[in-house]
């Protein structure tokens, strides 16, 4: 063990404490800092135990050890920082850290079912986009290559055994509650959360799971399957000179564009076939895309579509086209509902993706078929995806801090129908915030509700467009910093849903500068008491 210096008091001298509750505090905060200085030989990199000194088997992936297993850095950055370790850590580092579970894995469990062969789809990486499956392709080359991915030893097994978000589970077999086995749920309504002056466009939308076996706790995520718009599969059967109703696997070419490929970011496999179909200046373009490089400087905008205008005139037939296509992905979003509260029913809060890129319009394919396609009593595919360190504190007298600017709140009005449902007995503190407090108050008479009836205790705005310099969660965090720290000496847990790699890092960077400031800590301290509450579970993220 490394020995830990000794530390101020954690605790304020002006603080509300008694000496006797003030050395307790100082007890408990002291111990935290203190296991975090700790390094067992497992923690070591390089090495799996089967006791307390032997290493066995191959060094697998962990969240909890991973330097980069954090969504703000970029892939280059992650990679740099996992290039010396051994193959399973490194395919982690390759992935976006968001553990948002739309995989159907966290990050280091999707490593490790990919390095023991258990797991051989590499394009899961939703938020990591095509350079994380790029990325994964290359390294994916090096398993089996030592030996040690083929027999791993018990400990190495038993370090692998997946989590409540990994797959396989026995929860996961079940109907409803994996990416790969959805369930039908019925649409019920969707309605506007923000006026018609705002700059966005946000629905809250509601499904009827009474017919679908379905149940869930404050804290999980709804898996959705979008459909395609019809519009864009039109218009690519157009281009590619095919037969809408031609079949292919016993569906209809029209049909199969519409519910079963991604039409957006294309694959390398893609401008592979098409460079295997062209001839000069565009086969050396298409060679080129498919091997990451960007010869006209447009490879970010394009799409599936796109890519068939860029390379017009050259028509592959409609087998091989969606052979060369990756299949639609779930979406995943936070539930922003009590089961408890609200049986038989679950809400999401969707902002809807669109934007322009030349003459046309880009649509989010799940967040318009939501807020636009999908028409009410429709059936659509859904799962439940059980959250991982994401949930409220099995006491009901813990406090509790959230701070979930724009559709960020989700999970906390959830948090907040339960707490009630349970009669929890806990101050539970909200922070919202979004850009004019006018147009973007999500559930403003909610929470005004709420807070008649002393359920949330406090309610702390930030509005970014409505002064002159922009304000945002983390400054009213810091405008506020002593009441919060004395929250967090009371034992309140801290949760943050949001945006990963801004907002959740700067609502961080606030957190510990509150520490440092009224805990008497130097900024290196404060760093490790927020590190402390991280592994006690009383900081918790759900990031995006």
């Amino acid at each position: 063990m490394i020995a830990v210096p000794p530390q101020r008091s954690l605790i304020p001298e002006g603080a509300p404490f008694s000496p006797e509750q003030r050395a307790w505090l100082d007890g408990f905060f002291g111990a935290v800092l203190a296991a975090q200085s700790g390094i067992a030989v497992a923690d070591m990199p390089g090495a799996v135990t089967t006791g307390p000194d032997q290493p066995a088997g191959p060094t697998l992936a962990d969240n909890d050890e991973a330097p980069w297993h954090d969504p703000s850095m970029g892939i280059d950055e992650r990679l740099a920082l996992a290039k010396d370790r051994p193959l399973a850590p490194r395919l982690m580092a390759a992935m976006a850290q968001q553990d948002c579970g739309q995989c159907g894995y966290n990050c280091a469990d999707y490593a490790n079912a990919l390095f023991h062969g258990k797991e051989e789809r590499l394009t899961l990486c939703a938020p990591g986009g095509k350079e994380t499956a790029r990325m994964l392709k290359a390294l994916a080359q090096e398993i089996g290559q030592d030996g040690t991915a083929a027999t791993t030893s018990p400990a190495a097994q038993a370090k692998d055994a997946p989590t409540e978000v990994g797959q396989p589970t026995a929860a996961a077999g079940l109907p409803g509650r994996s990416r790969d086995n959805p369930v039908a749920a019925r649409f019920l309504s969707r309605r506007r959360l923000n006026g018609e002056k705002s700059a966005k466009t946000t629905w809250h939308v509601e499904f009827d799971l009474s017919g679908s076996g379905l149940d869930y706790i404050a804290g999980d995520s709804f898996g959705v399957v979008p459909r395609n718009q019809a519009g864009l599969a039109d218009q690519i059967i157009a281009l590619l000179g095919a037969r809408p109703e031609a079949l292919i696997d016993g569906k209809s070419l029209r049909d199969r564009l519409i519910e079963d490929v991604s039409l957006g970011t294309p694959p390398d496999s893609l401008f592979q076939l098409l460079s295997y179909l062209s001839t000069g200046d565009l086969r050396r373009k298409a060679r080129a895309l498919a091997n990451g490089e960007d010869p006209d400087g447009d490879a970010a905008t394009l799409d599936v579509l796109a890519v068939l205008y860029k390379f017009q005139g050259i028509r592959p037939g409609a087998e091989a086209f969606l052979e060369a296509l990756d299949p639609l992905q779930p979406r995943l979003y936070s539930i922003s509902s009590s089961h408890k509260a609200n049986p038989g029913r679950i809400s999401l809060t969707v902002d809807t993706v669109r934007y322009r890129i030349g003459a046309r319009d880009r649509l989010g394919v799940a967040s318009t078929f939501l807020g636009e396609r999908i028409a009410e009593g429709e059936e659509l595919k859904v799962y439940v995806q059980k959250a991982h360190g994401f949930r409220l504190p099995e006491n009901g007298e813990t406090p509790v801090i959230m701070v979930g600017p724009g559709t960020g709140v989700a999970p906390f009005r959830a948090f907040l129908q339960e707490r009630k449902a349970e009669s929890a007995s806990g101050r539970n503190w909200l922070f919202f915030g979004h850009q004019h407090r006018d147009h973007d108050f999500f559930y403003e008479e909610e929470f005004a509700a709420m807070r008649e009836s002393g359920l949330l205790t406090r309610l702390s705005l930030a509005w970014s467009r409505d002064a002159e310099g922009k304000f945002y969660v983390q400054d009213r965090m810091r405008e506020v910093g002593a009441d919060l720290w004395r929250w967090l000496a009371e034992g309140a847990h801290f949760y943050v849903c949001g945006d990963a790699k801004r907002m959740a890092r700067d609502v961080e960077r606030a957190l510990v500068d509150i520490v440092a400031q009224w805990g008497a800590r130097s900024t290196e301290e404060a760093a490790s008491f927020v590190n402390g509450l991280k592994k006690a579970g009383r900081y918790q993220a759900d990031v995006y």
